[in-house]
């Protein structure tokens, strides 16, 4: 009997604690059951948005209980139009977008709540490497810039002008090319030059297709170029979730600026799978020596004039939005304790 009742004891210690292994099993995965998805749409794939794969990679987004459905959506147009069609939560684009939205009228508009970027993060690349580059070079010439009233063409044409170029009788600006195949149609057409970012621009040159000549954001100066936004009333029904977001970027901005470029380069290695850690790390401190990324996430009021500056320059805009309804900083402050 003694026996017995030990055996007895020990088979319910067994299932005592294949219980508590099983429970343990259901709590792992309850836990991750409780990651909130977010959708995130970004305007192109780019080594320049290496805090955004910095914080994926290294869990940031995963630390505050969030999941990123990532999508390449090939222009701010398409991101924008994805975002009011409820196809994603959160986009990522140039602020602009949500300035037309906001203006067009719209109750539930975009508010942009978080910046990642302070400048154009693309690259003139030309068929010819000249001995010296002049930008006068471009006289007579086809440039392609993308798409005419985003950012990247208005921050072009601003560049233009202030190198006392007159963009629409000096040279031809080519603005019929979709953003995604501006490097494809470049190698393929007569335009001598065109305007891409990184990796793409780095690789043309790999391949003996183009030079890269001058950088865009480093000749035309700081712009709020990318930032993250979402529709009001996505905000108002998420602000834990929008707030975690931002803490999430806000790490990965500090991480890839604290961090040496070869770092940098190997952590984000997953997200471009057909660039070698050598060539993305080259690319890294190219953005590094260009003073690309914002150090805290707020949208700063002069920001913000400077770009409705450029989009007043560009014939883009005729109606300048209010800096305090198009930006919501109260999330980009509360990461920073303010």
């Amino acid at each position: 009997m003694k026996k017995l009742g030990i055996m007895l004891m020990c088979a319910l210690m067994m299932v005592s604690f294949t219980a508590c292994g099983g429970s343990a099993t259901s709590d792992t995965k309850e836990a991750e059951k409780k990651l909130d998805k977010v959708r995130l749409g970004e305007v192109t794939h780019s080594v320049f948005y290496a805090p955004q794969y910095a914080a994926i990679s290294l869990g940031f987004f995963a630390d505050e209980g969030i999941e990123i459905e990532l999508s390449n959506l090939g222009g701010a147009d398409k991101v924008m139009s994805a975002l009011l069609s409820n196809q994603i939560d959160i986009g990522f684009c140039g602020p602009e977008a949500s300035i037309y939205v906001y203006n067009e009228g719209r109750e539930d508009y975009p508010e942009v709540f978080a910046q990642m970027t302070k400048r154009d993060g693309s690259f003139l690349v030309g068929k010819e490497k000249p001995d010296t580059f002049d930008w006068n070079q471009l006289k007579g010439k086809t440039v392609i810039p993308g798409r005419k009233g985003g950012v990247p063409y208005m921050t072009f044409e601003y560049l233009l002008k202030e190198k006392r170029l007159d963009p629409a009788n000096d040279l031809n600006l080519d603005d019929s090319i979709q953003f995604s195949l501006m490097a494809g149609a470049f190698s393929g057409s007569d335009a001598e030059y065109v305007t891409l970012f990184e990796p793409t621009a780095s690789m043309i040159e790999q391949e003996n297709k183009g030079y890269i000549l001058a950088s865009i954001g480093q000749e035309s100066g700081e712009i709020p170029y990318t930032a993250y936004c979402a529709k009001k009333s996505y905000i108002g029904k998420n602000e834990d979730l929008v707030q975690r977001f931002t803490n999430a970027i806000y790490k990965g901005l500090k991480w890839v600026n604290e961090n040496s470029a070869e770092e940098v380069a190997k952590v984000i290695a997953d997200s471009f799978p057909d660039s070698d850690v050598t060539l993305l790390t080259t690319v890294v401190q190219r953005y590094k020596d260009i003073d690309s990324w914002k150090v805290e996430p707020v949208l700063e009021q002069t920001a913000f004039d400077k770009l409705q500056t450029v989009m007043e320059s560009a014939g883009e805009l005729s109606t300048k939005a209010p800096y305090d309804k198009v930006v919501n900083n109260k999330f980009a402050n509360a990461v920073l304790g303010k």
